[in-house]
């Protein structure tokens, strides 16, 4: 059975982007950034919230993972703009659970903080992947879009890179 992983960059105090949705200026560059890409071989599919498939949207990006099969969750997108593209609007957790358990690599929740609040609390996310950026934020969209349920992690893997970013990997005990 293929796992999802929610492999995402926060800041330390826990936010994936501003409450505007942008996140461009807290990234790190460097070894931290070759090491997500190299990651992305890993999957062949992508599942993306509307608000995180927008912010490539912004910048002419119409599938911002052409390696992969890309799925967006939303009730507000009609069409999409990308025929590798999929949305989904409706029946979400089934989708998922069926491709679940399609043969396959591993699938990569690329974000959206209320897709991953619904996926984790359907019991969909096997594993959470975070690049820590050395940065406070103070405030804006935080990993989850809201309350979860408490969840013990373990931890299977980290890594410390020179620009202070910190690899941490943990699957989700259930």
């Amino acid at each position: 059975m293929r796992k999802i992983k929610y492999y995402v960059a926060c800041s330390v105090d826990g936010f994936i982007a501003r409450k505007d949705g942008s996140f461009g200026d807290f990234i790190v560059e460097g070894e931290a950034v070759n090491d997500y890409i190299e990651s992305l071989k890993l999957f062949d599919i992508v599942l993306m919230g509307r608000k995180t498939y927008e912010v490539g949207l912004k910048e002419g990006k119409t599938n911002p993972y052409p390696m992969m099969k890309s799925y967006v969750f939303s009730r507000s997108m009609k069409e999409s703009p990308d025929e590798q593209v999929e949305l989904v609007s409706q029946n979400a957790s089934e989708l998922v659970r069926s491709l679940k358990n399609e043969p396959g690599k591993d699938i990569y929740l690329c974000g959206g903080a209320n897709l991953a609040t619904m996926l984790f609390a359907q019991n969909l996310i096997d594993e959470i992947i975070l690049k820590v950026n050395p940065f406070v934020m103070g405030s804006g969209i935080p990993l989850f879009g809201e309350v979860i349920k408490p969840t013990s992690l373990e931890l299977t893997n980290s890594k410390i890179y020179e620009s202070g970013v910190l690899l941490l990997n943990y699957r989700v005990k259930l």
